[in-house]
């Protein structure tokens, strides 16, 4: 796993001491930029833990709700960027089964943000290339909201850039929802494939990089059996801050790593 520390707490300045001779020497080197990637094969489907806008928020004096408005944004930034790089696939971790225990205001915006941006959607899906899935366990929703979101997976259905978005999603509900649909089709045994066939995630390959922004070093019940070869990237960037450079910086990452898969 690599920890970028290089894009926090400084802001990317130089930032210089006094030595006993009097000159002033260099702490920490101005942040380098990283030119634009393009992927290949080797890098299909990137994930995103989307961490850090109530922090971001309140960093500002500003209610948590808002650092959600402005990651809606990024997420939208972020999404195009990756399409235009060559990616194929693409996931959010946009609502867990555990963010329930937030505040309800908090809830309700963000309830809120999903529903507005779904009408976004189809008002500007002529124009992209994004085929919008809704992955996790969406009874829970209004059935009017659930219908949106049928109808515009089905009608973007033909888009070749596929982002998964997850609303009400825990990985380990997931696992147990696959487990319960298998027993539904009368399974006496269970297979790997078996259970990637009835996940969320079934007809998209698994994640290869996974980033998690925030500076968190954990998981948090996302694609948990997706994940088991994925290559993890975690950084200190709040996500309303982060940019295209910084998914640069995570492609450029894996790409300095080798895939083993459990061999040499």
């Amino acid at each position: 796993m690599l920890f970028d520390r290089s894009i926090f707490k400084y802001g990317g300045f130089d930032k210089t001491r006094r030595s006993r001779n009097g000159r002033r020497t260099m702490l920490f080197k101005k942040k380098k930029k990283v030119e634009k990637v393009q992927v290949d094969d080797r890098l299909q489907h990137i994930a995103f833990i989307m961490d850090g806008n109530g922090r971001w928020a309140q960093k500002r004096g500003m209610p948590r709700e808002f650092g959600h408005s402005h990651g809606a944004a990024t997420f939208k930034k972020v999404g195009r960027y990756c399409e235009s790089i060559g990616l194929k696939y693409m996931t959010v971790y946009a609502f867990s089964t555990e963010n329930w225990k937030r505040p309800q205001k908090e809830v309700d915006t963000i309830m809120k943000i999903f529903d507005d941006y779904i009408e976004e959607c189809f008002l500007e899906m002529e124009d992209d290339n994004v085929h919008f899935r809704f992955i996790g366990n969406l009874n829970i929703f209004p059935q009017s909201l659930q219908e949106k979101m049928a109808k515009i997976d089905r009608e973007t259905s033909h888009k070749p850039f596929i982002l998964n978005i997850a609303v009400n999603y825990g990985g380990r509900e997931e696992i147990t929802h696959a487990c319960n649909e298998l027993i539904r089709q009368g399974k006496k045994e269970v297979t790997e494939d078996d259970i990637s066939a009835n996940i969320y995630t079934a007809g998209c390959p698994d994640p290869d990089l996974i980033v998690r922004t925030g500076g968190d070093l954990r998981t948090s019940n996302f694609l948990l059996w997706q994940s088991a070869y994925a290559e993890y990237y975690f950084t200190d960037v709040l996500w309303p801050d982060y940019s295209s450079d910084d998914v640069d910086e995570a492609v450029a990452a894996f790409y300095s790593r080798k895939r083993r898969y459990g061999g040499v």
